[in-house]
């Protein structure tokens, strides 16, 4: 399905969230790294969980009024509330305000707009485009915020340390801008009747209810049970890609040359480098997906799950013992490779555990992996003033590889379970 053939929500969304979020991109990743040194590494940490505690619960309810209020209400609401929050938190850098309790409540309520923004964006999706083309269309927007990645940090590496406040205004008014293209030119696609169900005969909050009985699904399947245990802790190393490793290189990688050309030479120091590894990631994500998931499925999934996890452990260990920054490079190679090993397979793995009359749930269920590992990866700020870098790295380490011991023991029991019933594994 080619671009042009798409619905013109899309095409819209497509080119106005990449504004969007090459503009987010550029000064988002440094923010653990201004906290830190506004609030103190221990209490930057506890503050950015109780931040996160916040948007989980976002994301909880996003997607109910999504259904209940429209798609586009939502993702207008979300990306002005976005847009009025960035510019804010600039005024609060800049010698007007001077308030990092104001910018840290204004990043407080940017995660929880974007929680309300993209349930609704996805199920846009699902509203305009047929199931056969679903896959293509998600992967195209995938590698769209890939592509940002990769652009952001690197012209953030360049202007931040001078420009703070200039990219967040950048960023506010881009998305206010997306806000007003959104409201003029796209449509709403909720069904009708939805859309219009505004009786109030359900309480907002029995959609909590109704989801948290969904999440009882882990308590009775000890197999999908291992797969949120092992995946809340391997996130606990992924996840400081935005956390730890930012803070990290600021403090640990002096100015140095990273390449020369003829006369000429590049020279970075902390926060530079940061960019250039996340806009490695960004890069090799974006290229390598496909080819990777490929690749992997000639193996088999146990072994690709371990390895994965015991790539992220290695990765996080190299990344603590170097300040060079072609060292950190090629840690950043091995660690997107333990990313890119299950980028395809995890979906496919909770389909195959699920019933065919609760897959909707085991999938709910699945994205605690995520929302319980964002929610305490924050601690490892605190942690290297507490324990040190050392130690802290060490211990990230070591929850990686407990997460391969784990997916060991969840696949031995998959595989018993699936010879004892043929039918059941197969589903």
């Amino acid at each position: 399905m080619r671009i042009r053939d798409w619905d013109r929500n899309l095409k819209i969304r497509l080119y106005g969230e990449a504004l969007m979020n090459i503009s987010f991109w550029m000064f988002f990743p440094f923010l653990t790294i201004y906290f830190a040194e506004e609030f103190g590494k221990d209490k930057a940490g506890l503050l950015l969980i109780f931040s996160q505690a916040f948007s989980v619960f976002a994301n909880l309810i996003g997607g109910y009024w999504a259904d209940r209020y429209g798609r586009k209400r939502m993702m207008v609401l979300s990306a002005c509330g976005q847009g009025i929050c960035f510019i804010v938190f600039g005024l609060a850098n800049s010698p007007l305000l001077d308030s990092p309790w104001i910018g840290f409540i204004c990043y407080a309520f940017i995660g929880i707009f974007g929680a309300f923004y993209w349930p609704a964006s996805q199920a846009m999706v699902a509203d305009v485009v047929d199931e056969e083309n679903r896959n293509h269309v998600f992967a195209i927007f995938y590698t769209s915020i890939n592509i940002a990645v990769v652009i952001g940090p690197l012209l953030g590496a360049i202007f931040y340390t001078n420009y703070r406040v200039q990219l967040m205004f950048v960023a506010g008014t881009a998305c206010v801008l997306l806000a007003f293209i959104l409201a003029k030119w796209t449509r709403e696609t909720a069904p009708f009747f939805r859309n219009r169900d505004t009786t109030g005969n359900h309480r907002w909050f029995s959609f909590l209810t109704n989801q948290m009985k969904d999440y009882r699904i882990i308590l009775t399947d000890r197999i999908f049970l291992l797969f949120i245990i092992g995946g809340v802790l391997v996130a606990q190393t992924f996840m400081q890609l935005d956390l730890l490793i930012p803070v990290y290189t600021k403090e640990n990688v002096q100015e140095q040359t990273w390449f020369t050309l003829g006369e000429w030479s590049f020279t970075i120091q902390g926060e530079q480098a940061f960019g250039i590894l996340l806009s490695e990631n960004g890069l090799l994500v974006a290229l390598f997906t496909v080819l990777v998931t490929n690749w992997m499925d000639k193996f088999r999934e146990r072994n690709v799950f371990v390895l994965s996890s015991l790539a992220y452990a290695i990765a996080i260990i190299l990344i603590g013992q170097t300040s060079w920054i072609w060292g950190l490079i090629f840690a950043m190679g091995i660690f997107t490779l333990g990313e890119l090993m299950v980028a395809g397979l995890q979906q496919t793995f909770v389909s195959k555990l699920a019933p065919e009359h609760l897959r909707g749930q085991y999938f709910a269920a699945a994205s605690l992996r995520y929302t319980i590992g964002k929610t305490i990866a924050p601690i490892s700020i605190p942690l290297t003033v507490w324990i040190g870098y050392d130690w802290t790295i060490v211990l990230l380490s070591l929850l990686a590889v407990l997460s391969a011991v784990i997916f060991w023991l969840m696949f031995s029991m998959y595989e018993k379970q699936t010879k004892q019933s043929p039918a059941k594994g197969s589903a």
